[in-house]
């Protein structure tokens, strides 16, 4: 019996099943795979039309004169929400066609498959209306002529609101037809007829139809006024207005604007324009119509029947620094303490010319370092007879692209950074090396000068974002991979000499690539490549740069390649780790003027490198194989020489020779002896050369107080592994008008200090006052930075310009200072592996740009310790707390 009724229960509801399947809406369940199929077919359609609709539509609207109309774009949205809705029932039609089961007239799940054939049928009738509803004869429709075109304009001038709101105000008095405003060139002119423009949009509502902007310049072109018109008014369309001649065109422009009440605006007008010769009815008090002008001359005010002008002047002085204060922008005056006195002189030189403040300030408002400030004062200078005429001067400096540089000196310098690999980062300063070399810069002067040149140059270039400055390194730039091929193109003749400069770098040569013309070869580059040998003898008569760096394969070079580039100017072999030999023929370079032998495997010099006269500059850093660089001297022409973390330093025979090099300007050296640092005092000339010193490992036979003489043009010093316990500022070299408690190291920026173990202070740093970097490391005895104790006697506030300071593993350190310091350009306090400092040498008035400053740290015992001078103190630096992991890794300069 058990089984009897668990068979009959199954069949009852199989009944059941079909019977409601076969009701009344059946047809969802039973023809759902017709409709399925019948909603795929009708979507396909309708969205071919939709296509057809959008197609016309993109067509037609390309020009911007037309637009779609609002029942094309309702159409097409109805038709995108459809298509989302079948792929909604798509998603889950598998599923909906297994249900159905009885050979498809009925379903497991009646419900579900009710419901959604019911969404079948319902989409396939929408889909049906829509289809037909996509017959348009007409998608688009032509959009109606703007009142006024508001156009792109700076905010109001400081100093000339007033003067807008005086030509606004004499504009819209009754019976003023026509205003005239005169100036000279660059005053600010277009800027008041632009901003006067943008007010009749915001202020006249509907009492003026239509405002009409046409820029005349110097030669008033009857029919480019014309076309100017016609835009406006929408009747420049097609081959009909084309072959109308001026006097039809003004009939055409007359008849629209002698129904309308218009305003005409005329930019920089040298002559008389003659309204009636292009169509426009003259403005007069029946018409209610008005035009305005900007000129340079008065005359042209009065040819055009205005006889009150009104005159726009240039701004009183304050107003004028407000502008340029603007237009640089507040980072950039506290980049550098001395910036702001550098601006001021500059706003002062452009005599409240507003363009002269706009396009200054905007090409000062990137330059972050002092000398190309200065480099701007003096160039500015230069101009200044000649005011007037400003504008010629200084506008295609602010133009971005290769054709607008104002100087040849400047694109020659350009295309010269194409010659480097694929986003490579040049150093800024061996960059203006290697133009020195080239004859881009001008060689006349001191080296100071000649590297402000070359700054200025670079700043140039970033400004026209033609070279892109690291984010991190400051003094590296780069440049985008699509401009390095512009420039390669252009370096190329575009493109009808490509064998002209020959850059290949990075790209995986064995041996250097077969040139058809080597006569033609001017500058090439096979840097970065695996070279095993360069040989042979092509007559490359016009070579005058050839970049071989790091091809860590190279082994030789011919004899006979050297006598067939005797124009080359610049060699570059550095990073060449196996190279161990130059042929003696190296003599044949008669020309070479920058040689640079770093990171190569040389024991020696070729005795050939001695008949190089004309050589200027001279790399030899990490040349662990190098002993001797004797006959150096005979290098007459020498002006820089590096021989940084050598084998071979700098010893007392190698002082001695120096001094025979008679235009040495650049000195920088590792020294590892105290003798070699007593020497130097007793040579003043090679003191006044050194720009970078290395002391590593000094040997102590002479005392344990290291005695540094005075360097004015040092920039950077490393000191590891010396055992001195003192360094003091020798009064030998100080001069009888200087005293040791001034500017003893005037140019220091940059002092990295490691694994000195007998240093117990730095306060020989107070004389060092534009230091930018401090770093010191592993320095286990190291109690002060400065020390108070040495420091009462000296009436200096350290540090104004340091923004970078870096402590680590100091044991023993307690104070960088003993009284709050106020840091104005300090960015980063980096402090590891600190115990004993407790305190930080601020207080609530530290660290001008606190928003960007960050204090970083790895030990959190150490910032749950640290003290501060005040409640306001710690509210102002807490939040600028960051916990960072080691990063302690000393850059040595190569």
């Amino acid at each position: 019996m058990g089984g009897l009724f668990s068979i009959s229960m199954p069949c009852d509801q199989v009944v059941n099943q079909v019977s409601q399947c076969l009701g009344t809406h059946g047809s969802y369940i039973y023809s759902l795979s017709e409709n399925l199929a019948a909603l795929q077919k009708d979507i396909e359609v309708l969205k071919g039309k939709r296509d057809d609709v959008q197609r016309k539509v993109c067509r037609e609207e390309f020009t911007g004169r037309r637009e779609r109309l609002s029942l094309v774009q309702v159409w097409l949205t109805n038709v995108l929400n459809t298509e989302n809705k079948f792929n909604d029932l798509l998603s889950t039609n598998d599923t909906e066609l297994q249900r159905l089961c009885l050979c498809g007239f009925c379903s497991r799940n009646v419900r579900l498959s009710y419901l959604y054939g019911k969404r079948v049928v319902l989409l396939l009738k929408e889909v049906e209306s829509l289809s037909s509803q996509g017959e348009f004869s007409e998608v688009t429709e032509e959009i109606s002529v703007a009142k006024v075109d508001e156009m792109p304009v700076q905010p109001t001038i400081v100093g000339q609101e007033t003067m807008l709101q005086r030509v606004w105000t004499h504009l819209m008095e009754e019976g003023v037809e026509i205003v005239g405003m005169y100036g000279m060139g660059g005053v600010g002119k277009t800027t008041l007829l632009t901003q006067l423009n943008n007010k009749f949009s915001e202020t006249c509502g509907g009492f003026f139809e239509v405002v009409i902007w046409v820029v005349v310049s110097k030669t008033p072109e009857i029919h480019r006024i014309q076309g100017d018109i016609a835009k406006k008014l929408g009747l420049d369309g097609g081959e009909e207005w084309d072959q109308k001649n001026e006097n039809q065109r003004a009939l055409e422009i007359h008849k629209v604007l002698r129904r309308r009440k218009f305003v005409l605006l005329l930019d920089d007008i040298w002559e008389k324009v003659d309204l009636k010769a292009v169509g426009v009815p003259h403005p007069s008090r029946q018409n209610g119509c008005k035009v305005a002008f900007t000129t340079r001359s008065r005359d042209v005010c009065g040819r055009m029947g205005v006889d009150d002008p009104i005159q726009v002047h240039c701004l009183e002085p304050e107003e004028a620094w407000d502008l340029f204060k603007k237009k640089v922008g507040e980072n950039t005056l506290k980049s550098h303490p001395d910036i702001p006195n550098l601006a001021r002189k500059l706003a002062g030189k452009c005599c409240g010319l507003p363009l002269a403040l706009n396009v200054i300030g905007e090409t000062m408002a990137c330059k972050r370092t002092v000398q190309e400030w200065r480099t701007a004062v003096k160039d500015l200078s230069s101009y200044a007879a000649e005011f007037s005429g400003m504008e010629d001067e200084i506008l295609p400096i602010l133009k971005y692209s290769y054709d607008n540089l104002n100087r040849e000196q400047v694109k020659s310098c350009f295309l010269y950074c194409s010659l480097f690999p694929e986003d490579y980062r040049m150093e800024k300063e061996r960059l203006i090396d290697y133009w020195v070399c080239e004859g881009f810069l001008d060689e006349n002067g001191s080296r100071e000068r000649v590297v402000s040149q070359g700054y200025e140059i670079i700043g140039v270039l970033v400004r026209a974002c033609l070279l892109l400055e690291e984010a991190v390194n400051k003094e590296q730039v780069k440049m985008h991979d699509v401009v390095r091929e512009m420039a390669l193109w252009i370096a190329s003749d575009l493109g009808k000499d490509k064998e002209k400069c020959i850059v290949q770098a990075r790209g995986g040569l064995c041996e250097i690539p077969r040139i058809k013309n080597w006569s033609g070869v001017t500058r090439m580059s096979l840097m970065e490549n695996e070279i095993e040998m360069v040989s042979g003898s092509p007559e490359c008569s016009k070579l005058t740069t050839l970049f071989l760096q790091k091809n860590d394969s190279l082994i030789h070079i011919s004899d006979d390649f050297f006598r067939c580039i005797p124009m080359l100017v610049v060699l570059d072999l550095s990073g060449s780790s196996s190279l161990r030999k130059l042929p003696e023929q190296i003599s044949e370079l008669v020309s070479l003027r920058y040689l640079d032998l770093s990171w190569t495997s040389l024991r020696r010099l070729p005795l050939g490198l001695q008949e190089l006269k004309r050589l200027i500059h001279l790399r030899l850093d990490y040349m662990k194989r190098l002993k001797s660089v004797s006959g150096v001297s005979k290098l007459t022409s020498l002006r820089k020489l590096q021989l940084l973390e050598s084998k071979m330093s700098l010893d007392i025979s190698l002082v001695e020779e120096l001094q025979l090099l008679e235009h040495l300007q650049v000195l920088n050296i590792s020294i590892k002896s105290s003798l070699v640092v007593e020497k130097l005092l007793y040579a003043p000339r090679l003191v006044k050369c050194l720009h970078i010193v290395v002391l590593r490992a000094l040997e102590e036979e002479s005392g344990r107080v290291l005695a540094l003489p005075g360097m004015d043009s040092l920039r950077k010093v490393i000191i590891r592994k010396c055992g001195m316990w003192e360094i003091k500022v020798e009064r030998k070299t100080l001069s009888l008008n200087r005293s040791p408690t001034t500017q003893s190291f005037p140019q220091l920026t940059s002092v990295h200090i490691s694994s000195c173990n007998g240093l117990q202070d730095l306060t020989w740093l107070l004389f060092a006052p534009n230091l930018t970097s401090l770093m010191v490391l592993d320095s286990g005895l190291v109690e002060a930075i400065i020390s108070q104790e040495k420091a009462m006697s000296v009436n200096i506030i350290p540090f104004k310009k340091l923004e970078s300071l870096r402590l680590h593993n100091l044991a023993t350190l307690k104070s960088i200072y003993w009284v709050p310091l106020p840091f104005p350009c300090l960015k980063t306090i980096h402090v590891t592996e600190c115990p004993e400092l407790r305190k930080l040498p601020l207080d609530s008035q530290s660290v001008f740009r606190v928003e960007e400053f960050v204090i970083k740290y790895k030990e959190e015992e150490w910032f749950e310790r640290v003290e501060w001078d005040d409640e306001a103190t710690r509210l102002r630096f807490l939040p600028f707390f960051k916990f960072f992991g080691p990063e302690w890794q000393v850059t040595y300069v190569r």
